[in-house]
């Protein structure tokens, strides 16, 4: 275990990446930042309380941490960068601020013991990839200040099964809910003018769907 002194405000590039022993850190209120790769497959840390300070969590921050089980984001946090918390396949728990705008590309790809996750209001872009092989994710609320889904954002969450998409939504990306093998239905919004290619593919349980009248646009091998 490790205590950050208080002197600290920022801890930069890949300060801890790879401490494969370490189980538990203190971070001090005086840290703003958490720069890219700074607890990387840090493969036995188990829990870390990230302080209400911090205002910028960064690319692969947490990627690869393995035995981490649960966090919270601070209410400062407008922002979760690219694979902040990739492949951490023990998270089953995260809670996120209200003030919360964007989800980065891949940033819970592989979080395969996260069931659910609730998305806040504010949110307005979830990018790329963000839930993709999150395997246990069972249902999922896409708040109405989200407009789209993007490419493979969560392909291959095999246990999904019920979804709730934003009234305000207009368009699906590729693959975007791609081998969904549990999906029982969908409603898809009024709002939808495009449906990307492999965008429902091998959702083999998939009944019925109903296609949106302002529809132009659906592309290859959809559903």
């Amino acid at each position: 275990s490790i205590t950050i002194p208080d002197s600290v405000t920022s801890i930069e590039y890949a300060v801890f990446h790879q401490c494969s022993s370490l189980t538990s850190v203190t971070i001090p209120d005086s840290v703003t930042s958490l720069g890219p790769h700074a607890f990387s497959e840090c493969s036995s840390l188990v829990s870390i309380t990230i302080p209400d300070t911090v205002t910028s969590l960064e690319d692969f921050a947490f990627s690869k941490c393995s035995s981490l089980t649960s966090v919270t984001i601070p209410d400062r946090v407008t922002s979760i960068a690219k694979s902040a918390f990739s492949e951490c396949a023990s998270l089953a728990d995260i809670t996120l601020p209200s003030s919360l705008i964007s989800i980065g590309e891949a940033a819970f790809n592989g979080c395969t013991s996260l069931a659910s996750i609730t998305i806040p209001d504010n949110v307005i872009n979830i990018e790329q990839e963000a839930f993709r092989d999150c395997s246990s994710l069972a249902s999922i609320t896409i708040p109405d200040s989200v407009t789209s889904v993007g490419v493979r954002t969560f392909f291959n969450c095999v246990s999904l099964t019920d979804i709730t998409l934003s009234g305000n939504l207009s368009s699906i990306g590729v693959d975007a809910f791609h081998n969904c093998s549990s999906l029982l239905n969908i409603s898809l919004p009024s709002s939808l003018t495009s449906i990307g290619a492999g965008a429902f593919s091998k959702c083999s349980s998939l009944a019925s769907i109903a296609i949106p009248e302002g529809i132009t646009s659906i592309g290859e091998s959809a559903f």
